[in-house]
């Protein structure tokens, strides 16, 4: 029985992996076709990534969606850690039910809802469409995600030891930066790295709020895939599906050398 199980969950794991990663796969080695035709092999060739340099207009959308991602995966992690400490910390106030509910409101809305809800704001205040719009909307979509990550980390907080600092004379903003920030801040981490991927990944949302002047990198290859899909865009794919990788993998040795030396720290507590 055990060994029939076993099979099992081989051929799932690899069917599965087989469905998620062999897509990927192709498209890397289609990257590097000498052919105009995707689906046409003439040898291995490297003359697309060098079209890819020299493109200007993917260049100038990656440049836009960078900072695009940074400034509002930073300003969704202060903000959603700051709603999150406030509905965990915060047993009671004023409007605490639809306080959550606007918070927790964006992980159920549909993207288009949320982009023309979005759209029609910046109109009726009179915000021309641009790099500061995108910024905006993508912040109001992502800082939920980090509220939910922080709150969760917030929840089993230990709170005794917070309280000792207050004890020892810290003021709550001092014990918050010396104690609670330093122990939830993986997961403040995590939803940054979170926000971060959902503003590079977004397309519907940016399609609503990008002008003329502000194309992120998502809406320059779906309007470059419908015309079809080129060996410049498998290049383009390749290169962000390296940079992911090296990101999680750095990511998990970075956890495993945290983790090793939290445990010999500890050894040596003990020891002494």
């Amino acid at each position: 029985m055990r060994r029939r199980f076993s099979w099992f969950n081989a051929t799932a794991l690899t069917f599965g992996f087989a469905f998620l990663y062999l897509p990927m796969l192709i498209l890397i080695i289609y990257s590097f076709n000498g052919s105009r035709l995707v689906t046409v092999w003439a040898g291995f060739s490297t003359r697309w990534y060098g079209v890819l340099i020299h493109d200007q207009d993917f260049l100038n959308a990656a440049w836009v969606t960078l900072r695009v991602a940074v400034v509002s995966s930073t300003a969704a992690t202060v903000l959603g850690t700051m709603a999150a400490y406030a509905l965990v910390r915060v047993a009671r106030f004023p409007g605490r039910t639809l306080f959550s509910g606007m918070i927790y409101a964006p992980l159920v809305m549909p993207d288009v809802i949320t982009g023309l809800s979005l759209l029609l704001l910046f109109i009726a205040v009179g915000l021309d469409r641009g790099i500061l719009t995108i910024v905006l909307a993508h912040t109001t979509f992502s800082m939920c995600y980090v509220s939910v990550v922080v709150s969760s980390r917030l929840v089993s907080f230990d709170r005794s030891i917070e309280e000792a600092a207050l004890d020892l004379g810290c003021t709550p903003f001092d014990a918050f930066r010396s104690v609670t920030l330093p122990i939830i801040a993986p997961a403040v981490i995590s939803g940054w790295l979170l926000a971060f991927t959902l503003s590079l990944d977004d397309l519907v949302i940016s399609s609503f709020t990008a002008g003329p002047s502000s194309t992120t990198l998502p809406i320059r290859i779906y309007s470059a895939v419908r015309l079809g899909v080129s060996p410049e865009i498998n290049a383009l794919s390749t290169i962000m599906i390296t940079i992911v990788t090296v990101g999680v993998i750095s990511a998990s040795f970075m956890s495993k050398r945290s983790l090793a030396r939290r445990a010999a720290d500890e050894q040596k507590a003990q020891q002494q």
